[in-house]
């Protein structure tokens, strides 16, 4: 017995009639010897056998099983295919609507045949698994097809805006998406800055590398073609890392506790506090850090809980590993910086090119290491002769970020940019006042350490820093003042 003629059933098809219209496929692929389907990439083949297993079981489950035909005396099975109820039925609420529909949109326009005009009405195993490929395992190229595909434009009128929605479309999920399956690792969004503006913000900041981006007021008449997208999703990691929760942790397939375990932070010993940072900064700035520093934020001082101490900070911050700072000033703006050591009170510059300054509120940006000098980073308390404060970049009374041992004012001067880190001024005025500052340790929280045994000149700090801002050793290095040595036989 002969199949029907796939071109009449097909004339009888409504689009109430999904798995009827499956029929129709399935047997004009049959009908041509699948000649065209052999000829594609295999993309299953870029899964291991695990995740194959999973890949086809994830399909399963949204599509809820197998159908079957008859084709003279045997019947064979055929995967129903996807509707965008069925992927809203399945994902629920773990995703926002807006992200579901780009995922459908992209896998029903994936064109089979390379000769279709519009998009498929359902989707079908092959389409399901190309869209899983390139965007979990595709490179640049393959993944920037996919999200032209996800813009729900035709690719001709595809404009710089198209994009911009789309990031805040991701960066929304992703954080959707985490807080949904309680994986936000102790961060409380009730209890940061401003969700949505963090979302705006992190979105322009990685629109602004897309080659010769356009300004903001210009976004509507500025088109992109699928050049440009590829060169962007090369540029800008955080797009392909924030693909790949969304559907990792959307659909729950292909866990990977190492891919996902650095990309957001635990948060240690903040319950009580109303952070300056927001989740897409956090997500954004632990990306700068050096990796086997990702996985851990632990808050070492705040001036909402310990006061406005100068001395207090440095007591908190001296001796406990890399640090982030940050601050916000009187007109509201969110600034900071990473220091790669530990801080430490000398009369000289310390740290390493690892160290970066950023900008949260109004705008997010990382500035890194320049090249010029290694005035990294800079603290001292309780001298005379020598600047006290903390100052990160640039050189004396000329900080990148500079705060004064008096705590109540700073300054951030550029000009026009710091000469250690290329950053621009960081705070709403060159000569801020402090409204609040928070400090976190990051990475492994160092072991408390016995204090070192003094010498002589320990009780002069002031002389000491000159000894070192003069290139001189301390001959008397090991010396003990006799009685302090009287105190410690005691």
């Amino acid at each position: 017995m002969s199949h029907p003629s796939p071109y009449l059933l097909e004339c009888h098809i409504t689009e109430h009639s999904p798995h009827l219209l499956y029929l129709v496929f399935f047997l004009k692929e049959e009908k041509m010897g699948n000649k065209q389907t052999n000829c594609r990439p295999n993309y299953f083949s870029r899964f291991l056998p695990e995740e194959q297993a999973e890949i086809d079981g994830l399909f399963t489950a949204i599509t809820g099983g197998l159908e079957t035909i008859s084709s003279g005396k045997s019947k064979k099975p055929f995967p129903i295919p996807i509707s965008l109820e069925m992927l809203q039925a399945y994902l629920g609420d773990a995703l926002p609507e807006k992200m579901i529909v780009r995922l459908y949109e992209g896998m029903r326009n994936i064109d089979l045949t390379g000769t279709s005009q519009s998009p498929s009405e359902y989707v079908i195993k092959e389409q399901f698994v190309i869209l899983m490929s390139e965007l979990l395992k595709g490179n640049a190229r393959e993944k920037s097809h996919i999200i032209m595909k996800m813009l729900r434009v035709p690719i001709e009128n595809v404009k710089a805006s198209h994009i911009k929605e789309f990031t805040e479309d991701l960066i929304t999920s992703v954080v959707h998406v985490l807080d949904y399956r309680n994986e936000l690792k102790g961060w409380n969004m009730k209890k940061s800055q401003d969700f949505t503006s963090g979302v705006k913000a992190l979105a322009t900041q990685l629109l602004s590398a897309l080659k010769q981006g356009p300004p903001v007021e210009e976004e509507d008449s500025w088109s992109c073609d699928m050049s440009l997208i590829e060169d962007w999703v090369l540029k800008v990691p955080q797009i392909s890392s924030f693909l790949n929760v969304v559907l990792r942790r959307g659909f729950l397939v292909l866990h990977s506790h190492a891919e996902l375990a650095s990309f957001i932070p635990e948060c240690k010993d903040a319950k009580e506090l109303m952070s300056l940072l927001n989740i897409p900064a956090i997500l954004y700035i632990n990306s700068f850090l050096p990796t086997k520093l990702q996985h851990t934020w632990k808050l070492i001082f705040s001036s909402q809980i310990h006061g406005y101490s100068f001395a207090k900070l440095c007591g908190n911050i001296i001796d406990k590993g890399p640090c982030l700072l940050v601050l916000k000033d009187r007109d509201g703006y969110i600034f900071g910086g990473f220091s790669s050591h530990s801080w430490a009170v000398k009369g000289q510059f310390q740290g390493d090119s690892r160290s970066f300054l950023f900008t949260i509120s109004p705008s997010i940006a990382v500035y890194t290491y320049s090249g010029y000098n290694d005035h990294y980073m800079y603290l001292n308390h309780g001298q005379q002769t020598i600047p006290n404060g903390l100052g990160m970049g640039g050189q004396f009374d000329y900080f990148g970020l500079w705060i004064d041992h008096d705590f109540g004012k700073g300054h951030s001067k550029a000009n026009p940019r710091c000469s250690t880190y290329n950053s621009p001024q960081l705070s709403a005025r060159e000569n801020f006042e402090l409204d609040t500052i928070e400090v976190w340790a990051v990475g492994d929280f160092p072991s408390e350490k016995s204090p070192p045994k003094k010498n002589i000149l320990d009780n002069n700090t002031e002389v000491h820093c000159l000894l070192e801002m003069i290139g001189k050793s301390r001959q008397s290095e090991g010396l003990r003042d006799p009685c302090e040595e009287e105190e410690t036989k005691e």
